[in-house]
């Protein structure tokens, strides 16, 4: 009896497979690469999970992140997954990611504030739910897809590495769930406290002002003149900072305070490889108020012969430099990051001919030249002996205002570098990582970050 019933299951299989295929639409189909391995409970090879008010197909090998359970997982890009729910105030994130493949996010429609760098709210597409099976995930500069399915009382986050079909298809194959939101749109769950109040929303919050260790001329660290081009696009800062993954709590922001005054955000671009659930223009400003200043730095194509996957080529570097900073210049405003402030491209090291170093030229020229346009002021971040070098040494491409250097030999020392001679970027023009990925511990509150010193351009 246990053989017979073996056997009804494999033919019920055999013959609800093209089934399946008949009814499922085609456009919704995952790749071949997804096909493979037997289905749970979806069609093509692919499980589904449910959440809120949508079911979401997985393609084998993908793993699923619920972050109600887990608050502190932090939403990665550079791996396949879906994560489902909103992140815990502070996700235990890497320093540094760097690069992106497909991933989905979904998390509750519920009106707070829009965060993730984005625009703002009004940049995610509105999907009626069924218009999603003809959903087309179309190319951008960002690598991205935002949408908002208000019958579901979701926000879905897609992002891809080099190709959208894959992205597409997942969001092609998501449903309305028959059952309906789990919990209706603007509401939290039962038992569920209100957001915490912070102490910055009131005007008359200030913390107390903070001066940084002495630049190499001897000046403490803050709105220097250093120069006619200094005065006249922007404020330096001087002293210790830190980078991270993704934007740190409001709270360890205030308990690190005392230890840092320079901090890093990553606004954007294809190539940022964490999602950034605490970045909006309120956290901007908070942290302005407590006395940090803020290198914007956006992650987009890498070089033709680095190691990630989004890259430009020799061929289209100059017109991917341009919309890089257009897109940057999008959303450096729209977190409320005024004209004239800096934006740092980053360009992560690279080993290549000369017809690489010569694209990467490209590239920052028509960076530089964009950005200038659209009011912002141009800088860079890479390896000192890649970009910077590279960069510093050419006499044909127009250079960026302010570099920030990576040169991990853990002295937090601006000039004497091997890479850069000392009239390269001077004065208050340079800031150095000078520390890789470590973990630190300052008033209570342990992150993983990058450590730099600071004598450059700053917001």
């Amino acid at each position: 009896m246990r053989h017979a019933v073996q056997l009804s299951g494999v033919l019920g299989v055999a013959v609800a497979a093209p089934l399946l295929a008949c009814l499922w639409p085609a456009a919704a189909r995952p790749p071949a690469a997804a096909l493979t391995g037997a289905a749970e409970d979806g069609p093509g090879g692919a499980r589904t999970v449910r959440y809120h008010g949508v079911r979401v197909p997985v393609p084998e090998g993908w793993t699923v992140y619920r972050l109600d359970r887990d608050p502190s997982r932090c939403v990665r890009y550079d791996r396949h997954a879906v994560y489902l729910g909103r992140p815990g105030p502070q996700p235990d994130c890497p320093a540094r990611v760097v690069g992106r493949t497909e991933a989905v996010h979904v998390q509750p429609l519920d009106g707070r504030p829009e965060a993730d760098g984005g625009p703002g709210a009004s940049s995610r597409t509105i999907v009626r739910g069924s218009r999603l099976a003809s959903y087309t995930v179309r190319r951008s500069t960002g690598q991205e897809a935002r949408l908002a399915l208000p019958e579901a009382g979701v926000a879905i986050t897609g992002v891809y590495g080099t190709d959208p079909s894959l992205l597409q298809w997942l969001l092609r194959g998501t449903r309305l769930d028959p059952a309906g939101p789990a919990v209706p749109p603007g509401h939290h769950r039962p038992g569920e406290p209100d957001p915490p109040t912070d102490p910055t929303d009131d005007p008359s919050f200030a913390m107390p002002p903070f001066i940084g260790p002495p630049g190499p001329d001897g000046e403490d660290g803050e709105q220097g003149d250093g120069g006619d081009e200094t005065k006249a696009e922007g404020a330096w800062a001087a002293g210790r900072g830190f980078d991270t993954c993704t934007a740190p709590a409001l709270s360890s922001m205030r308990a690190w305070r005392p230890s840092f005054k320079i901090t890093n955000i990553y606004i954007g671009g294809a190539a940022r490889g964490c999602a950034q659930p605490n970045l909006t223009p309120g956290w901007v400003r908070k942290v302005r108020k407590m006395g940090y200043r803020i290198t914007p730095t956006y992650v987009g194509l890498q070089a033709p012969c680095g190691s990630r996957p989004q890259r430009f080529t020799a061929g289209n570097a100059a017109s991917k430099g341009r919309k890089a900073a257009v897109d940057a210049a999008r959303r450096a405003r729209a977190l409320g990051i005024p004209p004239h402030k800096p934006i740092y491209f980053d360009m992560e090291a690279y080993r290549g001919n000369a017809a690489c170093r010569r694209a990467v030229l490209r590239f920052v020229n028509g960076w530089v030249k964009r950005l200038k346009s659209e009011n912002y002021k141009p800088c860079l971040y890479s390896s000192a002996a890649s970009g910077i070098r590279d960069v510093g040494r050419s006499a044909r491409i127009a250079r960026p205002g302010c570099v920030w250097f990576a040169n991990w030999d853990g002295r937090a020392r601006l000039y004497g570098d091997p890479y850069l001679p000392d009239h390269w970027w001077t004065p208050h023009r340079r800031i150095k990582q000078y520390r890789g990925g470590h973990r630190e511990r300052h008033g209570g509150v342990t992150l993983n970050i990058d450590s730099n010193i600071v004598d450059g351009s700053v917001y």
